[in-house]
C-alpha cells in the first residue's frame, strides 16, 4: 500500500502548482488565465485510477478526451490529468535525507509537468510519441524547466535542479 500526502503536504502540491503556474506564464509571455485554459487537473495518489499510477516516475501526465466522440470538432475536448505519485515523492524527500526538501521539489514536479501540458496543447510535440521522441522531449521540458525556475532559484531549489541535470538522476543520488 502506498503512502500518501497528508493534508499539510497536499496544500504545498497547490501552492507549488500556482507558483508553477505563474512562472509558466512569465516564461511564455502569456497571462495566467491562458495558462489555466490549458485543460487539465493535479489529482494525488489517493485519487488515482489504477492505470494512473506510474512505478518509477514522481508524476506523468494523462490525457482523456470527454464529448462527442462522431466527429473532431464536434463539441468534445481533451483534457491532462498530472498524477503526482506520493509515495514516489516522499520516499525521494526521506532517503535524500533533508538535503531535498519537499517543497522545492513539488515547484519542480509542477513547473515540469505543465510545461508538457502547454507543449502538447500547443501542439509543439504529439502526446502520442515514440520512446526514443519520449527521451528526446523529457531532455528538452528538463531544459525548458529549468529556465522556467530560474527567477525562483533559491539553494533547495538549486539542489533539486542539480538532481535533475545530466550529471545526476535524483534516484541514482537516493537509492
Amino acid at each position: 500500500m502506498g503512502r500518501y500526502f497528508n493534508g499539510t503536504q497536499i496544500s504545498l502540491a497547490n501552492s507549488a502548482f500556482h507558483h508553477a503556474e505563474r512562472l509558466i506564464s512569465d516564461y511564455f509571455r502569456v497571462s495566467a488565465e491562458k495558462i489555466r485554459n490549458h485543460r487539465y487537473d493535479v489529482k494525488t495518489l489517493a485519487f488515482l485510477d489504477k492505470h494512473e499510477v506510474k512505478e518509477g516516475a514522481f508524476a506523468h501526465l494523462c490525457k482523456y478526451h470527454y464529448g462527442k466522440d462522431e466527429e473532431p470538432g464536434a463539441g468534445g475536448f481533451h483534457f491532462y490529468r498530472i498524477c503526482l505519485q506520493d509515495d514516489r515523492i516522499l520516499d525521494a524527500v526521506e532517503r535524500a535525507h533533508s538535503f531535498i526538501k519537499l517543497s522545492p521539489l513539488l515547484l519542480y514536479i509542477a513547473a515540469h509537468e505543465l510545461v508538457h501540458v502547454v507543449r502538447f496543447d500547443n501542439g509543439e510535440i504529439d502526446f502520442e510519441m515514440s520512446a526514443a521522441e519520449q527521451r528526446e522531449e523529457e531532455e528538452k521540458v528538463h531544459g525548458i524547466t529549468r529556465d522556467v525556475l530560474q527567477p525562483s532559484l533559491k539553494p533547495e531549489l538549486s539542489l533539486v535542479l542539480d538532481c535533475f541535470s545530466s550529471r545526476y538522476q535524483l534516484g541514482d543520488i537516493y537509492a
